[in-house]
């Protein structure tokens, strides 16, 4: 009878540490759900509810670990499981993109939270102000000069927008940007006269977790038509990552692309030719 030397592969024993890279990044990957929600839907406060959250971060990075100490033990023992650690590391990526990216937006953009086109006179937050109230809330006043110029360093397009309409009209275009971006809307008041000044308050929230940032918008006359200045502020952090820039960055063109639309004349239709037709029989 022949001596058998070497084990079938599928008789090795299964790494452990596979094994518990692989229950670690499932429970991270449920974990970091169930934060989301929590955070998205107001369950818990936001402190404790964002330490649920950077909890579940903590177990993708304890399933990293034991994924490369599980790939050395199996390289030395010759034990199984690659496929498991290599399904660990694949969840671990997936929960871990993300807050990476953020954490790069946190190192390169400035640590601001107030974002407006007009730092000397910014639309305040008179209904949203009765909203910005707890512990950890930032103060609904403007965070100053100092945030003025690190605004004006990193984005210097940010700018009000002139608008060749009245006010009226372009407090309803204003309107209308507003509601597509289902930012819900706290307090909305026409241009009246005698001063025909038109005010926008609205929240909006960030596209995965849900922070709440709060927007005012300002249309007054200005020449023959109108000026538009909006304000984009979070109600929690002191860093915003850019998402208030980026707000009021997109908020602009889209006001810039239709007052541009309407400055353009109507083009009057192209009449085709008429052919003239001849009577009677063609000569030959």
């Amino acid at each position: 009878m022949a001596r058998r030397f070497h084990a079938s592969y599928q008789d090795e024993p299964v790494s452990a540490l596979a094994n518990w890279a692989r229950a670690l990044a499932l429970f991270s990957l449920v974990a970091t759900v169930g934060s989301v929600v929590i955070i998205r839907f107001g369950f818990l406060e936001i402190r404790p509810a964002l330490a649920t959250f950077l909890g579940a971060l903590g177990l993708a990075g304890l399933s990293i670990l034991a994924a490369l100490a599980g790939f050395a033990a199996i390289w030395h023992y010759g034990t199984r499981g690659t496929a498991r650690i290599l399904l660990a590391l694949l969840i671990d990526a997936a929960i871990l993109a993300y807050p990476g990216y953020l954490a790069w937006q946190y190192r390169t953009l400035p640590a601001i939270h107030d974002i407006t086109t007009n730092p000397i006179d910014p639309p305040r937050f008179e209904q949203l102000a009765k909203l910005r109230t707890g512990d950890g809330v930032n103060p609904a006043t403007y965070a100053g000069l100092y945030s003025a110029e690190l605004q004006q360093s990193a984005y210097p397009d940010i700018e009000p927008v002139s608008m060749d309409v009245p006010p009226a009209k372009a407090f309803d275009e204003v309107l209308k940007l507003v509601q597509r971006r289902k930012w819900t809307i706290i307090d909305e008041r026409p241009p009246q006269p005698p001063r025909n000044i038109g005010r926008i308050e609205a929240v909006a929230r960030t596209p995965i977790m849900g922070f709440r940032e709060d927007v005012a918008i300002r249309v007054v006359p200005d020449a023959e038509g109108a000026r538009v200045d909006i304000r984009s502020a979070s109600r929690y952090f002191e860093h915003d990552l850019g998402t208030n820039a980026a707000r009021v960055a997109k908020l602009i063109d889209d006001l810039n692309d239709m007052a541009d639309a309407a400055a353009k004349p109507a083009r009057k239709p192209v009449m085709p030719a008429k052919i003239q037709t001849s009577k009677g029989p063609a000569k030959r």
